[in-house]
This record gives C-alpha cells, sequence and structure tokens, in this order.
C-alpha cells in the first residue's frame, strides 16, 4: 500500500487524538528508524523515552520469542516465575520492598494514589487523603491523574475533575511547606519534570521535601516514568539527590516498548493495599515480565546508567556550543539522556525542519526541544545529530 492511502486511512480511521507527523514507521534498529518510503532517520525521542535498549535489540526480542513459545497469560490468581523474579530484581536494586505492576505510567500512578490514600486513612485519619502535586508535572491521562497533572491544558473539558489534589510550584520548598496541613496524605512529583519543560530542581530540592514530608508524616512519591531505568545517568532519578521516596512509579523504559508499569513501595507503606483493595488483569503477566526482566537485566549488564551520564555530558556540551552560535536558544538543561533545549518562539518548526533533515525529537511544552534517545547511543552518533540541529536551527 502506498503511503499517501496509509496516511488517509489513519486520518479517516483513528480518534484524532494525536498530531501525528507526515510519515509511516516501518522499521527500527538500533537507534534508527525507517518510513515506509525507505527513509532512514535518527531517532532522538525513542517511542518518548521508552526504547530504553534501541529497537529491535537482540536480547530483547530473543525474550519476547521465547516467552510468546511459554506463557503469556494466566491472571494474577496464579503464582508465576518471570513476574516474581521481576519483583524481586526491582526490589534489590531500589528501595522498594514490594511491588505492584501494572500496564502504564498512569495506571502506576493511580495505584500510588489508591495506595497513600488508603495507608493515610488506615494510620492517621479518614480524612487524610489530599495530595500536593506540582506546577507543570505530568501523571497520565486517566481522570485522576490528569488532576494530578499540573498543567491545565491536559484539563480542559474534563471537569469536574477528582478531589483532593492541589498543585504548587516545582523547587519551591516554602510553596510546599505552606500546603502541607493534616489532610496532606502525600507529595507527588517528578524528580526532573520531563513533559513539562525537562526542568530540573536545585540541588537542596528534593531532600527539603523529604524531610518536610517526614515531620508531617506525608508519603513522598516519585514519578520515575520517564526518569527511571538509566535515563537520567542513574538507575532512579532520586538517587542524584541522595533521598529515598515512600512510593516510585515506573513505566516507560521497563520492557523496552512492551506495556508494563509498575509501583514500588517500601513494606510498611505497601501493605497498606490487601487482598481484593486493588488489582490489574493485565499487570505483570509471564510474557511481558520476562521481557522487562531481559531489559533490566541488558540495562546493567551494559552499565547504560553510567552510558547515559557520560554521552549526557557529551551531547549537552554540544548543545552548549550550538546556544552560543544560535540566539534563539535559550538555555539547554537536563540530566543523562534527558534533555531540554528551550528557545526563544515555539519549537514546532524546529522539529519539522529536524524530520525533514533525518533527525526525530520531541517537544516538551511549546517552546522546548527535547532530546530522549536510546540509552545505547554513542558519542558519534549524537555528533551526526547535533550537525542535523545545527543545519535546523538555520533553516527555521
Amino acid at each position: 500500500m502506498d503511503t499517501k492511502t496509509l496516511l488517509e486511512w489513519s486520518e479517516r480511521y483513528h480518534v484524532p487524538t494525536y498530531s501525528r507527523a507526515p510519515i509511516c514507521l516501518v522499521r527500527g534498529e538500533g537507534v534508527r528508524v525507517w518510513d515506509s518510503d525507505g527513509r532512514e532517520y535518527l531517532d532522538f525521542t525513542a517511542g518518548i523515552g521508552v526504547v530504553a535498549l534501541g529497537h529491535c535489540h537482540p536480547r530483547v526480542t530473543g525474550a519476547i520469542r521465547e516467552a510468546a513459545g511459554t506463557l503469556i497469560h494466566v491472571s494474577n490468581l496464579f503464582h508465576t516465575a518471570p513476574q516474581t523474579h521481576l519483583a524481586r530484581f526491582l526490589c534489590e536494586n531500589s528501595f522498594g520492598d514490594r511491588v505492584f505492576f501494572c500496564n502504564s505510567g498512569a495506571e502506576a500512578n493511580e495505584a500510588a494514589f489508591k495506595l497513600a490514600r488508603r495507608y493515610c486513612r488506615e494510620h492517621f485519619a479518614s480524612d487524610r487523603y489530599e495530595i500536593i502535586a506540582m506546577r507543570n508535572s505530568f501523571h497520565g491521562r486517566t481522570l485522576a491523574t490528569v488532576t494530578a497533572t499540573g498543567q491545565e491544558k491536559y484539563r480542559q473539558g474534563f471537569e469536574p475533575l477528582m478531589p483532593g489534589f492541589k498543585h504548587v510550584p516545582f523547587n519551591d520548598l516554602r510553596a510546599v511547606e505552606r500546603a502541607l496541613d493534616n489532610r496532606t496524605a502525600a507529595v507527588l512529583l517528578e524528580p526532573v519534570q520531563g513533559e513539562g519543560g525537562v526542568n530540573v530542581p536545585d540541588d537542596g530540592y528534593l531532600p527539603g521535601l523529604r524531610k518536610l514530608c517526614d515531620e508531617a508524616g506525608a508519603l513522598l512519591i516519585l514519578d520515575e516514568v520517564q526518569t527511571g531505568l538509566g535515563r537520567t545517568g542513574t538507575l532512579w532519578g532520586y538517587q542524584h539527590w541522595g533521598v529515598e521516596p515512600d512510593i516510585m512509579t515506573l513505566a516507560k523504559g521497563l520492557a523496552n516498548g512492551v506495556p508494563i508499569g509498575a509501583m514500588v513501595a517500601r513494606d510498611p507503606v505497601a501493605r497498606g493495599l490487601t487482598a481484593g483493595t486493588h488489582a490489574s488483569t493485565f499487570g505483570g503477566t509471564p510474557f511481558v515480565a520476562s521481557v522487562a526482566l531481559a531489559t533490566l537485566t541488558t540495562l546493567l549488564e551494559e552499565k547504560l546508567p553510567e552510558r547515559a551520564a557520560r554521552v549526557g555530558r557529551h551531547l549537552m556540551n554540544g548543545l552548549a556550543a550550538l546556544k552560543a552560535k544560535h540566539s534563539v536558544i535559550r538555555e539547554v538543561r537536563g540530566k543523562g539522556l534527558l534533555i531540554g533545549i528551550e528557545l526563544s518562539r515555539p519549537a514546532a518548526a524546529l522539529v519539522t525542519a529536524c524530520r525533514e533533515a533525518g533527525l526525530l525529537v520531541l517537544t516538551a511544552g511549546d517552546m522546548v526541544l527535547r532530546l530522549e534517545p536510546p540509552l545505547i547511543v554513542d558519542e558519534a552518533t549524537c555528533d551526526h545529530a547535533l550537525a542535523i540541529l545545527d543545519g535546523a536551527l538555520a533553516k527555521a
């Protein structure tokens, strides 16, 4: 089928929830993808930070084949070895003691909200249910996670929203301190805001939040859907600041593109959810757990968090040179391979110019260009991307 017809059908038959680029991607390998016309692109989107090991990584592909031929689904009414091994892996390599598996980051955040409310109801008071979240945050597309998200554009038209959430400025400890009261169950944030503009907090911010939560008896929930699994140069984003949360949510890179989410929690908190209080039909199936185990094992064996830190520094240095050359760049910020380039005008035209030159990139809000290549990317590929971006900046 020709590309023109395929794009026309896509426009006709899909619910119009996406502003799609006018190309059809058909194949991927490593850091590169190809469209239906045979054109090659450097993929610095990684499925919005999902394919951490790159496209069609041989160990992931092998795990998919083996798992598909062994056991795909039996429900969580039974024990399965891959899920148990995955839970142990996550706990032994993080602060956590227990894991709940689901299908996405939004579902993981929903589980965290329910856990925080139930835990505080049992340990404190029935009206201790509020969650303090941050402006410019992003936590998902369900009704509760849209309410938690601190960006008005994602809420419009879906009112009335869920009760029990309030928002304060990101990176402002005093604002959190003022918002805390005897109804506060938890404080929720991304260690580095992704969708909100790749905003990196001051060094004292997360330690300060941990202290405030401890003093108030509130839980600290870190949404590591985008910052976890090596993306920022450490296995977990919280490790940059030497703090540990009570609850952490994961998804995106956990199974390199196969849908999975997870909520990780400390044991005393995790026990707030008992048999029958929460569930997921497809959460942590033997199939997806096997793929996630292959992904995580490869991530650690190949030291990809350390690679992300090293290559991220190289990429940031190159972007600093572009900033000196192009006045349209206001600021370059990020950690590891989660990088934002704030511009003085909307980023959409630059996204188009990059795509036309063979580089796929993202936005993070209207004025920020976002780079999230697979963690396997090397310095030479980053230099290629920088050259394309240089030309696109001159053109745009």
